[in-house]
């Protein structure tokens, strides 16, 4: 079953040049109309799995291989609330590397330093002295990190500043220092895009035993409920203000 299938029409006031009077109507489908997963369905964990969208793989391409239906893409859209592919769905290796054109002006840029992240450095009893993923903006910048250990329940706080790491216990005592070397990376813009193109990767998908319900509540929705606009439950009157002043 495809999306526009099931969308409801209007019957909109026609702006044709031929048309016989001001209340000639044409038949449209009703775009704005949408449906989504029930707030039951929409919670319940079990109804889903993670898929992990491989590289050249489109929404219809997923749907065929979940679905055995090609159009049903409009379910895997639905469900993870894309409503612009463009930029809510990975690109592919070519597509990318346009964009970073586009936003980057060069290949130049594309290779310069975007920010600084932090590496994951443990202590000597193994414990997360300095987190990864931390974005430093500049390595001579501050950064403040506190954690908590239940096993040592005083409170630390990680200071960087001038290249060096500083951990300190109730904030005087030195536990340990790290060089810049050893906690510090650089990101490019080629790397952080790339790295938020991935993240997009993992969608959620509906399992096959709720496809039914998805369906059914989804033609629901589509149908239009009695109102001083209702033809049929798959056709509605509107206007257009300009010409006739509602």
């Amino acid at each position: 079953m495809s999306y526009f299938e099931e969308l409801p029409n209007i019957a909109y006031p026609s702006l044709l040049p031929n048309r016989n009077k001001s209340e000639d109507r044409i038949i449209v489908k009703n775009i704005f109309k949408r449906s989504k997963l029930r707030s039951d369905v929409d919670q319940a964990i079990t109804a889903f799995n993670y898929y992990y969208i491989e590289q050249g793989m489109r929404p219809d391409m997923v749907a065929k291989k979940l679905y055995d239906d090609s159009e049903l893409d409009w379910v895997i859209l639905s469900v993870n609330n894309i409503t612009n592919i463009r930029n809510q769905w990975p690109l592919e290796h070519n597509d990318l590397h346009e964009y970073m054109l586009e936003k980057y002006g060069s290949e130049e840029n594309i290779s310069k330093i975007h920010h600084y992240e932090t590496k994951k450095v443990l202590d000597e009893y193994n414990r997360v002295i300095v987190p990864e993923g931390l974005e430093v903006d500049a390595p001579d910048t501050m950064v403040h990190a506190s954690t908590y250990d239940p096993d040592f329940p005083d409170k630390k706080e990680l200071l960087y500043k001038d290249g060096i790491f500083t951990q300190y216990l109730n904030f005087s005592k030195v536990l340990k220092t790290v060089s810049v070397s050893e906690a510090i990376r650089e990101i490019t813009n080629y790397q952080y895009e790339v790295k938020l193109n991935d993240e997009k990767r993992k969608i959620k998908v509906l399992k096959s035993q709720f496809l039914s319900v998805f369906l059914t509540d989804h033609k629901n929705i589509m149908r239009y409920s009695r109102s001083s606009d209702y033809i049929s439950r798959n056709l509605k009157l509107t206007y257009n203000p300009r010409i006739s002043g509602v």
